[in-house]
């Protein structure tokens, strides 16, 4: 994403410095950045070391290679033996998604790629979206017998509305950058060539504004809109945890490590 200094470089995510602003960089390229063990804990501590940081003004969250986030590592998540997904959920992802929603400083999600399933609630979770023309968003949740987690129930049908929330979530179908943007999903697209160079504009332009503004603007948003945020992502880590042991999860699992249609049965 342009000229940066680095700062600090985790197992499976970068972070950059610009001057007063920070740049996230998910870097699992050749996971399209699926969220691992390592990389849940990695991402955590980035978000908090940038939050915590009184010389970053704002910040930037993006991926390396191909994708924005593609979710859960459904690899790692089908060789795992008695997988506690409410426990990840609530001890790893939601601090994530929680901490940038009240992170007092204007966070961008920089989307160059897939925004799937967690990954897509991750660019929800952030103030201004921002995606190149080739991207696309997918609630992929229902495609693997599971629902929507890491806020997206809530993400999702505050920005866009019960009908189209209920769409993506039920069909699993991708939406492409632009449809996102005429929805009101995401707020600008820009031409692939382009993406790096605008979305670091914004982000300049925003590390060298007003911050406390943003940081009031923020509060406000939050208490309007995701004042019941923590309750919300704890009933979804409820539900999930649910969906986790059903027999339509297990043949998603299947489905997708054998490549093939999941065969879902309803129980």
């Amino acid at each position: 994403m342009g000229e940066a200094n680095p700062s600090r470089n985790y197992d499976t995510v970068n972070l950059h410095r610009r001057g007063p602003a920070a740049i996230i960089e998910l870097n699992r390229p050749e996971r399209m950045n699926a969220w691992s063990d390592q990389f849940s804990l990695d991402l955590l501590d980035a978000t908090r070391t940038t939050a915590e940081d009184d010389g970053v003004r704002a910040v930037m969250v993006t991926g390396a290679g191909r994708a924005f986030s593609s979710g859960a590592d459904l690899k790692e998540a089908s060789s795992t033996e008695g997988l506690d997904v409410y426990a990840r959920l609530t001890e790893r992802y939601h601090p994530i998604i929680t901490g940038i929603r009240q992170m007092p400083k204007p966070v961008i999600a920089g989307v160059n790629g897939a925004a799937a399933g967690i990954g897509l609630s991750l660019a929800l979770a952030c103030d201004l979206v921002v995606a190149a023309e080739s991207a696309y968003f997918l609630l992929a949740f229902v495609n693997i017998g599971l629902v929507p987690d890491g806020g997206s129930s809530l993400l999702v049908p505050s920005r866009i509305g019960f009908a189209r929330a209920a769409e993506l979530a039920m069909l699993g179908e991708r939406l492409p950058a632009a449809a996102a943007r005429d929805w009101g999903l995401i707020n600008r697209v820009y031409p692939d060539a382009g993406f790096a160079a605008e979305a670091n504009a914004l982000l300049d332009r925003l590390a060298n504004g007003a911050t406390k503004s943003y940081a009031g603007t923020k509060r406000q948003l939050n208490r309007w809109l995701y004042e019941q945020m923590e309750a919300q992502l704890e009933f979804e880590a409820g539900i999930q945890r649910e969906m986790s042991a059903s027999t339509d999860f297990a043949e998603g699992l299947a489905a997708f490590t054998e490549k093939r249609p999941p065969r879902f049965t309803g129980g």
